[in-house]
């Protein structure tokens, strides 16, 4: 069966064990003081539209936009099990939160990533991001790597 990508709240216990694992990994790669996680109760307000991945039912991966003032949406909260990695799901996460970005007029995608991960800015990358300098209230930090697009 093919991986199936749905709006769905991030209030479900395996959507809050698989941002468990999300946060896990990036305190792994980066101080916390520099991690900028959204809790699941946050994802679950009415700014922000989550992404959830299933595999048979499993949640595999998780994404999110986020809305913000300007016509800006925000790439959040980006991840895939390491069991589904290289089958394209980060990528058609993205491809969704465009399409309801650009459905809902916003002109603008940003997005703030690690500086350790190479993964997700080739996921980006391919999406037609480009790098960029700091985006919203985020600090201008050695961790962390900035994007946008363009939906104009």
């Amino acid at each position: 069966m093919a991986i199936e990508i749905a709006v769905e709240t991030a209030l479900q216990d395996d959507v809050r064990i698989l941002v468990e694992e999300l946060n896990a990994t990036l305190l792994e790669l980066t101080p916390p003081e520099h991690c900028y996680h959204m809790t699941v109760e946050e994802m679950a307000g009415k700014d922000t539209t989550v992404f959830i991945a299933r595999d048979n039912g499993l949640a595999v991966g998780c994404g999110a936009l986020k809305r913000h003032a300007s016509g800006i949406g925000e790439v959040k909260r980006m991840y895939t099990r390491p069991s589904h990695r290289g089958q394209k799901i980060g990528a058609s996460i993205v491809e969704q939160v465009e399409a309801l970005a650009r459905s809902e007029g916003m002109t603008r995608l940003v997005l703030e990533t690690g500086d350790r991960h190479p993964a997700a800015w080739t996921v980006y990358q391919r999406a037609g991001f480009s790098r960029c300098g700091p985006v919203l209230d985020y600090p201008d930090s050695e961790w962390s790597v900035f994007y946008e697009k363009s939906l104009a």
